[in-house]
């Protein structure tokens, strides 16, 4: 079976966690959810739905995975300050492996990879960060650039998961 991470720190967007999990899982994927921890509760925005990582990132190896998913919210900030995060995801860009981020979920991107001349979007606060990072970015819904995948928020993220499953094939 193929397996997906998904990354998981405190203060994510609920929706945008949830629903690339629950709809991954049922396209036939074995869904991990990585966090700094393995067995931790992470919460978050609103706490209504604390989820428990299965993996820790430093026990993760990016030759395991076939795709990174990473939701938003203020978890992204958090996720960066763990090196071993960075490296994962880092290591999911040099293998090509599918990278998909939603809203502030780009801020992983822009710790963990070269994106010098792509194109990305992303929730419009942090499209600075992008384009000091090197990338062209768009304000688009979804948008695919090789094995990167964004979105700008939750609104969007019916597209953005069928891009995702369409990439997967």
């Amino acid at each position: 079976m193929k397996k997906i991470a998904i990354l998981i720190e405190n203060m994510f967007e609920e929706v945008e966690l949830l629903y690339p999990y629950y709809r991954l899982e049922e396209a036939g994927y074995e869904v991990h959810l990585v966090g700094k921890e393995k067995n931790k509760v992470y919460k978050g925005k609103t706490s209504s739905h604390p989820f428990k990582s299965t993996h820790a990132s430093k026990d993760i190896n990016a030759d395991d995975y076939e795709a990174v998913i990473i939701p938003g919210g203020y978890s992204p900030d958090y996720m960066r300050r763990t090196e071993e995060t960075v490296d994962f995801v880092s290591n999911m860009f040099k293998q090509k492996k599918l990278i998909a981020a939603i809203c502030h979920g780009p801020w992983m991107i822009v710790s963990g990879c070269d994106i010098k001349g792509k194109k990305v979007t992303s929730f419009y606060s942090i499209k600075d960060d992008l384009r000091n990072a090197g990338a062209n970015w768009v304000d688009e819904e979804v948008v695919v650039d090789e094995n990167l995948i964004t979105s700008q928020n939750p609104s969007t993220m019916t597209k953005w998961l069928k891009a995702i499953l369409e990439y997967m094939g």
